[in-house]
């Protein structure tokens, strides 16, 4: 069942943010070592304090970096929209929302055999990843050479395909070398990526627009696709050096330090079971019924986000003209991407998962219903702050909630990761659909069924802490002594 050992405190011992006791229950169930409601032990080792504090250094920088290119790539598209992109290519009705559309039915096809390959020991995660940013690079690069509709569906299909490993293979290799009371933190640090793209995607295309627009015979979002995609290829090359493999192999790290972040998660799971391939660890996935429900839980989260691939088109109904409303989409987004780290934070701290989904996705609800029910300017804009914070700041909770439920092995990990990204941005083929021009300036329709996103999300969590906590009561009368139950 789930090893047991004792843990020896070092102490005036400088100690991490996640490891700082987060309450008073805390304390008072510290007599099981040290241990919170879930079993989940601090770090007191110094040892493992330095091993963390390595990984930080050379894991987050190069995953947040990926995913600042991942998501600046994926997303020129809606500021090329505000320069004539649809009258260069003669897109006409939905065209443009198709196109939208069409780059998540390449995610779905590639997502979960791509983690179950990097779970199955063939392939070095860290030249793998890499490899595909160099494909997703030239794809989003030869976005600026079509010249009509159907080469831009075929290119945003391609381009779907490319990209889709790299945002499960980055939660996977998180969760191979971060324990439970750490992972929220470092997930919202990554997801910080895309939201910090979103913010200065803008910014960026603004600049674009403005210096090379019409420039050597291309239009200034041609010059966006090429500028961006050539960066995203020298960021490639860099992280195949800097990427870690698994806990045992990675190239540099210690003998000492590899098997101390493999024992580190193998005590911080709960029901450990022993590996037993990549097919086994999809049968354990798909029947485990808890992963539905994380699987609607994050569907409905991500259908709640719909509106970052049309961010620049809901601020500009607020009526600026475009140089104005490129720099105005970056506040609401950084101000957002702050609030995720913090929550990410939090929730590794108190160990605590349902009340910040609760209360961030109350936030977001009510950015939702104020930007559909009002045409006041300066309440629209704070809408957007609203929206936009709550919303991204769940991501990380629940995606650390879901390798903590369903981590028994590495390869049922990879798999429900992968199968619950897919499940989630299957949202993205439908919602763009929710924004036609003819519903502006409030996009009634989108943001109304952006807050019923909201709502059910935080329905969909509060069964999952009532049905973990059931569990646990369950994995406390079959070990008395104590050991690692399931947090909520």
């Amino acid at each position: 069942m789930v090893n047991h050992r004792d843990h020896d405190i070092e102490k005036n011992t400088h100690l991490q943010v996640d490891d700082i006791p987060s309450s008073e229950q805390d304390v008072k169930t510290s007599g099981r070592g040290g241990r919170d409601y879930s079993g989940a032990v601090a770090k007191f080792d110094p040892k493992e304090i330095a091993l963390v504090r390595k990984l930080d250094w050379r894991i987050m920088p190069t995953l947040f970096a990926m995913y600042f290119l991942n998501k600046l790539d994926q997303n020129a598209i809606a500021n090329a929209r505000l320069n004539d992109l649809e009258d260069d290519l003669g897109l006409v009705g939905t065209q443009y929302n198709t196109c939208i559309s069409i780059l998540y039915v390449g995610y779905l096809f590639a997502q979960i055999p791509s983690n179950m390959l990097m779970s199955s020991k063939k392939v070095r995660p860290s030249l793998y990843m890499g490899l595909c940013m160099i494909a997703w690079a030239t794809v989003a690069t030869l976005t600026a050479l079509v010249k009509d509709y159907a080469g831009l569906v075929v290119v945003r299909f391609f381009l779907g395909i490319v990209e889709a490993p790299f945002y499960p293979g980055a939660l996977y290799l998180l969760s191979l070398f971060y324990t439970r009371k750490e992972i929220a933190t470092r997930v919202s640090i990554l997801y910080a990526g895309n939201i910090f793209a979103v913010s200065f995607a803008g910014l960026i295309a603004a600049a674009t627009f403005k210096t090379l627009d019409d420039k050597h015979n291309m239009h200034g979002w041609q010059w966006l696709f090429i500028i961006e995609g050539v960066v995203t290829l020298a960021v490639a090359t860099v992280a195949i050096f800097l990427l870690p493999d698994m806990p045992l192999n990675t190239r540099w790290l210690t003998e000492e330090e590899r098997q101390l972040a493999h024992e580190r998660i193998q005590r911080d799971t709960v029901g450990l079971e022993p590996s037993k391939g990549a097919r086994a660890g999809f049968m354990q996935a798909v029947k485990d019924p808890r992963l539905y429900l994380l699987m609607f839980m994050q569907n409905m989260h991500l259908s709640a986000t719909s509106f970052n691939q049309f961010f620049p088109t809901v601020v500009s109904s607020l009526g600026f003209n475009t140089i104005i409303t490129l720099v105005l989409t970056c506040p609401p987004s950084l101000v957002a991407g702050v609030v995720g780290i913090f929550i990410g934070i939090s929730s590794g701290r108190f160990n605590e998962r349902t009340w910040h989904i609760t209360i961030m996705m109350g936030i977001a609800l009510a950015g939702f219903i104020i930007s559909a029910i009002t045409l006041n300017t300066a309440a629209r804009y704070v809408s957007c702050f609203l929206f936009a914070s709550g919303v991204y700041a769940v991501n990380s909770v629940i995606l650390g909630w879901v390798s903590a439920t369903l981590g028994q092995t590495t390869e049922k990990k990879a798999v429900s990761l992968s199968i619950i990204n897919v499940a989630s941005m299957a949202s993205f083929i439908y919602t763009p659909y929710l924004y036609p021009k003819s519903d502006g300036p409030k996009y009634v329709i989108a943001m109304s069924s952006n807050a019923c996103f909201a709502f059910m999300t935080i329905v969909s969590a509060w069964v999952l802490r009532i049905w973990l906590q059931w569990r646990n009561r369950r994995l406390r009368m079959e070990n008395e002594a104590g050991g690692v139950f399931y947090a909520y």
